[in-house]
């Protein structure tokens, strides 16, 4: 399956810039635009397979745009703006959205929404497999060897996204920014939960997340 393409429309630059990066960071391609006035064109030169749309934008505002997307094919869209109230929850909704996320928001939740919207779509793979470890996401549950594995939700996030970058070294900052969304260095809490993830996963058999020293953490088989 090829990588998924992920166009967002968002006029505020730190936000459109800081919401790619996540999104890069978890696997997709991004292709950014400040406001509404090439995406007709950018629906057809790019097809993308969700749109991550801000609501208050100048000229056509994200709902008229809204329903530009949904005459243009099947893309997923994700509505992002600050207007919070029901009203307009059930306007984007009605009218076609596959989700709505109401600013300010943390990054990692608005990725784990994309890849949802993405998921329902067919447009992502539900499991991965490395070595003798299965993680399926539509289901949340990760088994090694045949046998379940328990892992709270901070400990699966962590996993899809070093299983998201097999055989790459992922840096502490990276992990902080797409599983937790902080701006802010705090290696201790990234090493707290990578030492329990590991735990448990070598429980069912040997080392699959590797420290490279310096640099921060590798998931591999062995064989890989």
């Amino acid at each position: 399956m090829s990588v998924a393409r992920v166009l967002v429309v968002e006029d505020a630059e730190a936000i459109r810039v800081s919401v790619e990066s996540g999104l890069r960071e978890a696997g997709y391609e991004v292709l950014g635009r400040g406001d509404g006035r090439t995406l007709e064109a950018d629906l057809a030169r790019y097809r993308p397979d969700l749109v991550v749309l801000d609501v208050m934008l100048p000229g056509r505002d994200g709902f008229e745009l809204l329903g530009v997307v949904r005459g243009h094919g099947t893309a997923g869209i994700v509505l992002l703006t600050a207007r919070d109230g029901v009203p307009d929850r059930l306007r984007g909704l009605s009218a076609g959205a596959d989700d709505y996320v109401v600013k300010p928001f943390v990054l990692a939740e608005l990725v784990a929404r994309v890849t949802a919207v993405l998921r329902r779509l067919g447009r992502v793979a539900l499991t991965v497999t490395i070595g003798d470890l299965v993680l399926d996401a539509g289901s949340g549950t990760v088994h090694r060897g045949g046998e379940l594995i328990e892992l709270t939700v901070t400990e699966l996030r962590l996993l899809s996204y070093l299983a998201g970058r097999r055989g790459q070294v992922v840096s502490k900052t990276r992990l902080l920014t797409a599983v937790w969304g902080y701006e802010d260095y705090d290696a201790n809490l990234v090493e707290v939960h990578v030492s329990a993830l590991r735990r448990k996963l070598e429980l069912r058999g040997p080392r699959l997340v590797h420290t490279v020293r310096g640099r921060g953490y590798l998931l591999r088989a062995e064989g890989d």
